[in-house]
C-alpha cells in the first residue's frame, strides 16, 4: 500500500468537517478496524479508508456539482451530494493523498452504496458505516449482531434494509445497490450449496 501520513488526513478532517462529522468518521473507523479484524482483513487499510470515506459528506450540492464537473464524474452525481461524495473522496485519496491501493479506493467511492463483486475491504467499510455505535434506526441492531457472524449476511440485511428504505422514501435507487445485492445472494447461495455438498 503506497499510502500517506495519517496525521495529514486527521488534521484535514479537525480542520474541516462538523463536531458531529468527526465523531461518526471516528466511530466508523473504530468499527472498520474490529471488523477487519475479525475477518483478518488488514486494520490499516481498514482505517485509513474508513478515515476517508466521509471526507466530502455535508458539502454544499454547489460544491458537489463543482467536483463533479472538474473531476469528470459520472453526470448521474450531480445534483446528489449524497451518492457524489464517496466517488470524490475516492478521487481526491488517489490524486492528493497519492493512495494507489485500489481496493482501498474502492471502498471508499462505493461505501454508500456497495457494489456487485465487493471485495471484503469494501464489505467492511460499507457495514461499519452502517452499524457504528451512533447510528440509530429500525434493524441496526440486527445488522450489527450479524456484522460478528458473517460479513456476507450482514451486508445483505444492510442493503436489503438501506433498499426498502430508499423506496419507501421515493428517493433515487442507485443500480449499484441493487447489484450489489443481487451479487452477494448468489455468493451466499453457492457458499451455502458448497457446504451442503
Amino acid at each position: 500500500m503506497q499510502c500517506t501520513d495519517k496525521t495529514k488526513v486527521i488534521e484535514y478532517i479537525e480542520k474541516n468537517m462538523t463536531e458531529r462529522r468527526k465523531i461518526h468518521i471516528y466511530a466508523v473507523v473504530e468499527e472498520a478496524k474490529k471488523l477487519a479484524q475479525r475477518y483478518g482483513a488488514d486494520m490499516e487499510r481498514a482505517e485509513f479508508a474508513a478515515l476517508f470515506h466521509d471526507f466530502f459528506r455535508g458539502m454544499p450540492e454547489k460544491t458537489s456539482n463543482g467536483y463533479v464537473k472538474e473531476l469528470g464524474l459520472d453526470h448521474r452525481y450531480l445534483y446528489n451530494p449524497n451518492l457524489a461524495h464517496g466517488k470524490i473522496a475516492a478521487v481526491i485519496m488517489e490524486r492528493d493523498y497519492h493512495i494507489q491501493d485500489l481496493d482501498m479506493i474502492n471502498a471508499v467511492s462505493y461505501h454508500t452504496t456497495g457494489r456487485a463483486g465487493m471485495s471484503k475491504l469494501e464489505k467492511i467499510i460499507y457495514l461499519a458505516d452502517t452499524i457504528e455505535p451512533n447510528r440509530d434506526y429500525p434493524g441496526v441492531e440486527k445488522i450489527r449482531t450479524a456484522a460478528y457472524q458473517d460479513l456476507d449476511r450482514a451486508c445483505l440485511l444492510a442493503l436489503e434494509r438501506s433498499i426498502d428504505f430508499i423506496k419507501s422514501s421515493g428517493s433515487c435507487l442507485d443500480q449499484d445497490t441493487v447489484m450489489a445485492r443481487d451479487s452477494l445472494k448468489k455468493e451466499i447461495s453457492k457458499k451455502q450449496k458448497g457446504e451442503e455438498e
